[in-house]
């Protein structure tokens, strides 16, 4: 028989009969990583775990806060407002007729009395024509003397005398215009008052109305404002008033309500006032910005807080009142509580509450932004800045 060949195909083992070394090792890293996966899982999950335990007892430790109490105060009754402070008599001064200024009797912002020469204009030509009228005037005098003299004895008709003494009054009435131009040339203080900047020189030639200077009268003052017209049934002429202007934020000024407008202005519904104030020093000027208050005879008992104790809020003002709690341990704490409350009129530093809170409660009155409802607090006073109410501003 012939001898059988074998082929390369038969040498080939069959698939069934592959080696499985390198499918076991796949099965292994793929087992080996997910119990890597598995450990750092349970590793997290402990974790987190411990997490949200210690969240759950864990207790943040109190904030540091100020503390005021709530006290119950009184206060004058007064109405807020906004006005502008007025020379009770102010001019412009000016000449009423033209010339040459020969001399300035007065300084710039300096004080004047009534009567004081101001301007002195050139008076020359007038004086020279006066002196001229005063001797026709005496002419026409003398020469009505002999016609009278003349008409008593007869020798002198009516109409002769009637003639003499319209001559007369002619040059008396000469005399007199000249006086009086020459008057007019000399410019005068009308009152007493504080003059302001010159704006004429020697040498100067003005017109009729060309202004020299401004003077007011500045002792007193008036200091006019406006108000809502439901205030004509608190306020009467006669009550006082306080002044304040924040060129002077350490001083106040105090006055009397003088008058109040007989009409109600149409486009706003306020009323016009005005108050009467003392200004000896002078430092009130006209023109200055001015708060005014005017003050009631009546006061009121209020409850009044820091205004820094406040936390103001679109939906509603709030303040923290403080209560004293035991903790887990059993140990007194202060507790913050949030108290809604109705706020009333500011002054100074306080501010009443109309409603929300009684007198003698203890409320936040610093620190309030960091604080939540039911948050622990410790109160540190040693740093508390003095509430007052009328606080004035401190020099460096």
């Amino acid at each position: 028989m012939p001898a059988s060949v074998t082929t390369p195909s038969d040498e080939l083992p069959s698939p069934s009969t592959r080696p499985t070394s390198s499918r076991k090792r796949w099965v292994i890293g793929i087992l080996v990583l997910l119990g890597i996966i598995a450990v750092l899982v349970g590793i997290k999950a402990a974790q987190i775990g411990a997490m949200i335990q210690a969240g759950a007892s864990f207790v943040p430790p109190p904030e540091s806060v100020t503390s005021a109490k709530a006290e119950t105060i009184e206060w004058q009754a007064s109405r807020r407002a906004v006005g502008t402070v007025l020379a009770v008599r102010g001019v412009s001064l000016g000449a009423e007729l033209s010339g040459i200024v020969r001399d300035i009797g007065f300084e710039n912002g300096a004080r004047v009395k009534k009567g004081q020469v101001l301007v002195q204009l050139d008076t020359s030509s007038e004086a020279a024509q006066l002196t001229g009228a005063e001797a026709d005037a005496e002419l026409a005098r003398l020469t009505r003397a002999r016609v009278q003299t003349l008409h008593a004895q007869g020798a002198k008709p009516q109409a002769d005398l009637e003639s003499a003494q319209a001559r007369v009054v002619q040059a008396e009435a000469i005399v007199t215009n000249l006086r009086a131009l020459i008057a007019k040339k000399v410019i005068r203080a009308p009152f007493d008052g504080r003059i302001g900047i010159r704006q004429v020189e020697l040498g100067q030639v003005i017109s009729p109305g060309s202004p020299i200077a401004s003077l007011h009268s500045m002792d007193p003052i008036h200091v006019e404002f406006l108000l809502p017209q439901q205030a004509l049934a608190e306020v009467k002429p006669g009550q006082k008033v306080r002044i304040h202007v924040d060129v002077f934020p350490r001083n106040t000024w105090e006055g009397e309500l003088t008058t109040i407008n007989p009409e109600v202005e149409i486009s706003s519904r306020n009323v016009r006032m005005r108050a009467t104030v003392p200004n000896t020093d002078g430092r009130l000027l006209p023109g200055m910005f001015a708060n005014v208050d005017v003050l009631s005879e009546d006061t009121s008992q209020v409850v009044a807080i820091p205004t820094t104790a406040v936390l103001f809020a679109p939906y509603g003002d709030s303040v923290f009142v403080l209560e004293e709690k035991k903790d887990a341990a059993g140990n007194p704490s202060l507790v913050a509580q949030q108290r809604f409350a109705r706020l009333g009129e500011r002054r100074g530093d306080f501010v009443a509450v109309a409603s929300g809170l009684k007198p003698g409660e203890t409320v936040v009155s610093n620190g309030v932004f960091k604080l939540r409802n039911g948050a622990a607090v410790v109160v540190n006073n040693a740093l508390a800045p003095q509430a007052e109410a009328s606080p004035q501003p401190v020099a460096p």
